[in-house]
């Protein structure tokens, strides 16, 4: 079967919050995946963390010039992301693209930490580039789908897997 077949027979995952994604990728790392996509589970790692860091960190400036466009994506693209079939294909943007040959458990564990920093973080969060600002619970499950949609790409290397 080519990718463009296997893409069509995505898992459905779907996590209650942000701790489930990374015990998925941890199942992922022990139990070994097929990618059915074009990055590795490292890759994928590297990008959620790159996706989510600027939550407390700040995004780049460059990024609010789009800012009047913010109440429309909420409108449309929001309640799709926040699906199990959200959609595929966009691009991503250069700073948030992972390199090549990363080490899938050293970004499993980063990815973990960066989810413990942004669970424990109390201050505020910096306006998502798309969506502007959110509320905390709404971020999460914001980064929570982001994570579902990039980890459904993989299926585990084991039999009757989700």
């Amino acid at each position: 079967m080519n990718k463009a077949a296997e893409m069509n027979e995505l898992r459905k995952l779907q996590f209650d919050d942000l701790e489930d994604a990374t015990n998925e990728a941890t199942r992922l790392l022990q139990t070994g995946y097929r990618a059915k996509g074009r990055w590795t589970l490292g890759q994928i790692c590297r990008h959620l963390r790159l996706v989510q860091d600027p939550s407390i960190d700040g995004y780049p400036r460059w990024m609010s010039a789009f800012a009047f466009l913010r109440p429309v994506m909420r409108r449309t693209l929001l309640p799709k992301i926040l699906t199990t079939d959200s959609p595929r294909g966009i691009p991503t943007s250069p700073p948030f693209q992972p390199g090549a040959d990363l080490d899938d458990a050293s970004e499993v564990e980063r990815f973990a930490a960066s989810v413990v920093r942004l669970k424990n973080h109390n201050g505020p969060f910096a306006p998502h580039p798309a969506f502007g600002k959110l509320e905390r619970e709404r971020l999460l499950q914001v980064h929570t789908a982001h994570a579902a949609h990039h980890l459904r790409f993989l299926d585990p290397d084991e039999p009757n897997a989700h």
